[in-house]
């Protein structure tokens, strides 16, 4: 642990009170035994903590007796000198958990940050692809081969029910109705729901069920729909190894994951008018807001749109 609590930015400390030190290590000390933090995390905790002891020290007040005031001061002073938001929130946790470890050792008769609420941050957008990107994508495996007529028709499934890729693999024969197209999917929480499947995507879960599927299964049996050579399951590992490998031969570039033909699924439904709740039944959200994040990708899409299109964009 001396280690651990000998990794400080030295220049800061040189800033900082012995007393604000002290109290600091002690801190460090404490969360360590009763936690077991990892060194970078403690190192955090330490290094936030020394940030802000070095700054009240310019205030003329001691890390244990800041007020409100004082901190708030400290994470507008951080505002102001561009550092981000969820920075700022991570500063505002660790002073939570010193000042409310102080009150309970009995240092401190109140708790200065219980009146501070956290920074709102946008939630970030979800990754996903244009409906020429997905068109390339599913184009993608070579369908003359029984794991490429596999591949395609769970790309094709992916993207036509915006299930998620454990749905998706664990899908038993049983749960798939190719004749009414719909498909049964058990999602978190065991939740079941029905999902429809368009006639491209069934035409393709079909061609593998008559022709790839029997040629990867050599005559042994499996409950699994989409199975490798082994007559087993086929892993999400595996499948994300395989989409990696297609996205290459598409040419698309950036973070892509099966998780990222559900977003597209979403998204391209949201964009050809379809209704939120309707979105939500179909992923399986129990909140409406989680499924909310769609409309602003579509927004943020229309502004693209503008932004190339339009004379004064």
């Amino acid at each position: 642990m001396q280690q651990r609590t000998a990794r400080i930015n030295v220049s800061l400390a040189e800033q900082c009170t012995q007393g604000d030190i002290d109290v600091i290590d002690r801190f460090v000390q404490a969360v360590w035994m009763e936690n077991g933090l990892s060194e970078n995390t403690l190192a955090a905790y330490q290094r936030d903590l020394r940030g802000l002891a070095a700054w009240l020290s310019q205030q003329g007040v001691s890390l244990p007796q800041a007020g409100p005031e004082h901190l708030l001061g400290f994470l507008a002073s951080k505002y102001r000198s561009g550092r981000a938001l969820r920075s700022s929130a991570r500063l505002l946790s660790s002073m939570r958990r010193f000042y409310r470890y102080l009150v309970r050792e009995g240092q401190r008769g109140d708790d200065p940050t219980a009146s501070i609420e956290s920074p709102k941050m946008d939630r970030p957008l979800p990754h996903t692809l244009s409906e020429s990107e997905v068109e390339a994508l599913l184009n993608a495996p070579d369908v003359s081969e029984p794991v490429g007529l596999r591949d395609r028709a769970m790309l094709e499934l992916l993207y036509a029910s915006g299930l998620r890729i454990s749905e998706l693999v664990a899908l038993s024969c049983e749960r798939i109705n190719l004749n009414h197209g719909v498909v049964r999917v058990v999602g978190k929480g065991d939740k079941e729901r029905l999902v429809p499947v368009g006639d491209e995507a069934v035409l393709w879960v079909k061609r593998y069920s008559e022709d790839g599927r029997p040629k990867l299964l050599r005559k042994r049996s499996s409950d699994r729909l989409f199975v490798s050579r082994k007559a087993t399951g086929i892993t999400r590992q595996a499948f994300w190894y395989r989409l990696r490998q297609y996205a290459a031969l598409a040419d698309i570039r950036g973070h892509l994951s099966p998780h990222t033909l559900r977003h597209a699924f979403a998204t391209h439904l949201v964009n050809h008018g379809a209704d939120l709740r309707v979105v939500q039944m179909l992923l399986g959200h129990s909140d409406l807001s989680t499924t909310q994040i769609y409309t602003h990708v579509a927004r943020e899409r229309l502004k693209q749109i503008h932004r190339t299109h339009h004379p004064r964009g």
